[in-house]
């Protein structure tokens, strides 16, 4: 039977969605202030000035100066993203978690993501140290490297930290039938297909092609298996396997380097003005990082856009194949219907929020189209 859109939850959709805005407003201007503050009240020489007096050492100067720097910020911090992380899903009942499992989210992601980010930050800093000024073509290339290898690694290292992926068994084999065939079709070889625990933090549901070679896995939400028909969930998974028959992985990172190599380049040339500015020693300063962030946030900013409107044409073409491959308009729109309603998705969006925030083509678009295709 058809889904029909929610009005309710669409009212619902439409306020969540602005409240998130408004969070990311907030956040961003804090980071702004946080930021200016440290640079403008001098106390990023301080610091720096304070530190050297109890190591010359350049690495441990960059891992004091970082922990500091970035441990007062989460603290500030920590209201903001209990609110918007925890008590917002809960109010518009998006989330399944305890206080508790929240909690050890929040610390599981510190030790994984602090250890990871010193180090990441250290060989930045090694590159500003020893490259002189090619530093950004250095850093942009280890970027690159470091994509691929995260791609590659995190279905088996890190995503089964958070969740629990077992293959799907004997109760769902006509699916994982019908999602194996589909991957053949696509040219695509998975290692299998698998559902993981997404209930025990969100009612949203979601599927994914993970990984890339020999990692690479499909895998679903125990929310979607649960909620959505079969057919469903193979319009859904054939959107996902057309970023691969497009080479969207590779045209992405392809992309990402690029853009990440000019931003670095800017941010070289914008330090270097801002070393002289702010009295830093060198650009590889510790206490100069502050400014770096700055600038490569305010690139960040001006380029998203850019980066959203490339990902909507991607994922149009997505679901284009999708379409095609499956002959399920029906189904396809049916699906994305239910993710409206179930997901809190909104289907119109102002265009100005389409245009800053939207790496997707809006629900309304897309299930528009299906049905299109449905009686065309």
């Amino acid at each position: 039977m058809q889904t029909t859109l929610d009005p309710e939850k669409q009212k619902l959709a439409k306020q969540y969605s602005r409240i998130k805005r408004r969070l990311w407003l907030v956040d961003n201007l804090f980071s702004a202030a946080y930021i200016l503050a440290w640079l403008f009240f001098g106390w990023s020489i301080a610091l720096r000035e304070w530190l050297t007096t109890i190591t010359t050492n350049e690495w441990l100067l960059v891992a004091f100066y970082i922990a500091i720097f970035g441990g007062i910020s989460a603290i500030i911090n920590l209201p903001l993203g209990y609110y918007s992380g925890f008590i917002l899903p809960h109010r518009f009942d998006q989330s399944n978690q305890t206080l508790k499992d929240w909690i050890i989210d929040q610390l599981k992601g510190l030790a994984i993501g602090a250890p990871l980010g010193l180090i990441l930050l250290e060989l930045f800093y090694l590159a500003l140290r020893a490259t002189g000024g090619l530093w950004w073509l250095w850093v942009a290339g280890g970027m690159l490297v470091f994509s691929v290898l995260i791609s590659n690694l995190a279905p088996i290292l890190i995503m089964p930290l958070f969740n629990k992926y077992v293959p799907l068994g004997d109760e769902h084999k006509e699916l994982a039938d019908r999602l194996m065939k589909l991957a053949e079709r696509a040219n695509t070889k998975v290692r299998g297909v698998f559902k993981f625990d997404m209930s025990k933090r969100t009612k949203s549901a979601n599927a994914a092609l993970t990984g890339i070679g020999n990692t690479r896995r499909i895998i679903l939400g125990d929310t979607l298996i649960n909620e959505f028909s079969l057919d469903e969930i193979e319009t859904v998974l054939a959107h996902e396997l057309g970023h691969q028959v497009h080479k969207d992985i590779p045209l992405f990172i392809a992309f990402g380097t690029f853009t990440t190599t000019i931003g670095f380049y800017l941010a070289s040339l914008g330090m270097n003005w801002v070393v002289g500015y702010f009295g830093f020693s060198s650009v590889s300063d510790p206490a100069a990082f502050p400014a770096l962030m700055l600038i490569l946030s305010i690139y960040g900013l001006l380029t998203s856009p850019l980066d959203n409107a490339i990902s909507r044409w991607r994922e149009n073409m997505a679901d284009d194949y999708a379409l095609s491959s499956t002959q399920k308009g029906e189904a396809f729109a049916s699906a994305f219907t239910r993710l409206a309603n179930q997901n809190l998705g909104e289907i119109d969006p102002e265009k100005w929020v389409v245009f800053m925030f939207y790496s997707h083509p809006p629900l309304g678009e897309r299930i528009e189209k299906a049905k299109d295709f449905a009686t065309s």
